[in-house]
């Protein structure tokens, strides 16, 4: 077990975004705050589409009512 580190860095010039993360080192810290924040956002994403959801089918089975009943 070998304590030096592998440093991979690309020589191609159009590819600067690899190089740039390979570079960068994870700090192994997460937030929880900012988890908890992103399920609140998909679970708010998910609230509205079952809202939007519903109200369709609500005003699809009132106005078949309404035609029927005429």
């Amino acid at each position: 077990m070998s304590a030096e580190k592998i440093v991979s860095i690309d020589q191609n010039p159009l590819n600067l975004k690899t190089s740039v993360l390979t570079m960068s080192k994870p700090s192994g810290r997460v937030d929880i705050n900012t988890l908890k924040a992103r399920v609140r956002k998909i679970q708010e994403k998910e609230n509205k589409k079952n809202l939007v959801i519903f109200s369709f089918f609500a005003a699809l089975i009132f106005f078949t009512g309404a035609i029927l009943s005429l």
